[in-house]
């Protein structure tokens, strides 16, 4: 009997929590609080190099609909599409290329930085939109 009674009352609040609009599978930290930043348009990125000294310059057209994010990368190795996503001041994109770079970072107007990987590799990265 306590077996179905605790499935009884994690049915109720999964019901309450749907009626009233509170999710069970985030925290208030991890809500989004606001629309998300435009960053479509042109963007040079900075990039320190993930598996040597020195660092390299990358473009990319960002196209948006809404917190989903298009567009074309090209660095000085490869070029390709990326997709990914915006939540308010926090950017996730991924290109598809031959090797998969990973952009995570924060949005500050017309800049964003942050951190990449590729392959297993890390290395930091600051963009300036363009015009």
């Amino acid at each position: 009997m306590g077996k179905y009674r605790l499935n009884s009352v994690l049915l109720l609040v999964v019901v309450l929590s749907v009626l009233f609009g509170v999710s069970t599978a985030q925290g208030p930290d991890q809500r989004q609080q606001g629309p998300p930043d435009n960053i479509a348009g042109n963007w040079t990125i900075y990039a320190d190099n993930a598996d040597k000294a020195g660092s390299s310059l990358k473009t990319v057209q960002i196209m948006q609909n809404g917190s989903i994010i298009t567009g074309h990368f090209k660095g000085p190795h490869q070029s390709g599409k990326l997709q990914g996503w915006v939540n308010v001041h926090h950017v996730e994109f991924t290109t598809d290329t031959r090797e998969v770079l990973t952009f995570r970072g924060q949005i500050q107007g017309d800049t964003m930085s942050g951190m990449y990987g590729i392959q297993g590799r890390h290395g930091q990265w600051h963009a300036q939109r363009t015009n």
